[in-house]
């Protein structure tokens, strides 16, 4: 059974100095965690040295929030994946809808910077998500769908995760019914049967993941774990989403 995935995203929170005190509080923490369940901590790129510091020994993971696709170059201002691997980050999000929208990054760029991570023998964490708009005009499926395709061709299943985040519950407060993340989580392994072993992808939910909503969610079948924003920034709510209580009379995980 491959273990639940519960990744924090700090997007542009937290110095190096604030990463050490949170993770100074958190680690302890984590000392009776599932042994099913892996914690991955992705902060800003200025703050990947000292959590790699704080969390040196234990079993939580670092990440990195971004990436470039090309291996070196004249890049003002950006980090290659075989940086990130020296540097000892095993993992990487790629495709995030900030990414998508602010910095107009494309599927196929999303695709590059996963193939990058992947030859550095980095775990790429790949999003995909639908707006409100798609959603509303009944394209969310359709778009998933796209998003998926362009972005696992030609990587290896084995190495990878797909995070689900309706860019309409991001930051809002709003979060999708577990029967909405499922319905999509459903289609996003559906894609993934095509280009493989289907249950060799952890696919987590990320759209406003909070302590009151994280039970529910992690009982649906086909969510494998969560991708947390704005919950993760302070210990007590991320410790509680990292102890999470199954409701579901089965495992979790991808068997």
């Amino acid at each position: 059974m491959k273990s639940t995935i519960i990744v924090a995203n700090w997007k542009m929170h937290h110095g190096p100095g604030q990463t050490r005190r949170y993770l100074e509080a958190f680690v302890p923490l984590m000392k009776d965690l599932p042994v099913d369940r892996q914690v991955i901590i992705c902060p800003p790129s200025i703050s990947l040295a000292a959590a790699l510091e704080a969390t040196g020994g234990t079993p939580i993971k670092v990440g990195a929030q971004n990436v470039h696709q090309q291996e070196s170059g004249a890049y003002t201002g950006e980090i290659s994946a075989a940086m990130l691997a020296e540097a000892g980050v095993e993992y990487a999000i790629v495709g995030h809808s900030e990414r998508r929208q602010l910095f107009g990054e494309t599927d196929s760029l999303v695709n590059q910077k996963a193939l990058a991570l992947q030859n550095c023998g980095v775990l790429p964490i790949v999003c995909v998500g639908e707006t409100l708009e798609q959603r509303q005009s009944g394209e969310a499926q359709a778009t998933v769908r796209q998003q998926v395709e362009a972005a696992v061709a030609g990587l290896d299943l084995q190495r990878l995760c797909i995070a689900y985040e309706p860019v309409w519950a991001i930051g809002t407060g709003q979060t999708a019914t577990p029967e909405d993340a499922q319905e999509i989580h459903s289609v996003v392994r559906d894609v993934l049967r095509s280009f493989g072993d289907a249950t060799a992808v952890p696919v987590l939910y990320g759209g406003s993941v909070k302590p009151d909503s994280v039970d529910e969610l992690m009982a649906q079948p086909d969510i494998n774990g969560a991708l947390v924003g704005g919950a993760s920034l302070l210990v007590e709510s991320f410790q509680r989403i990292c102890c999470y209580q199954s409701i579901s009379p089965f495992g979790r995980g991808v068997e």
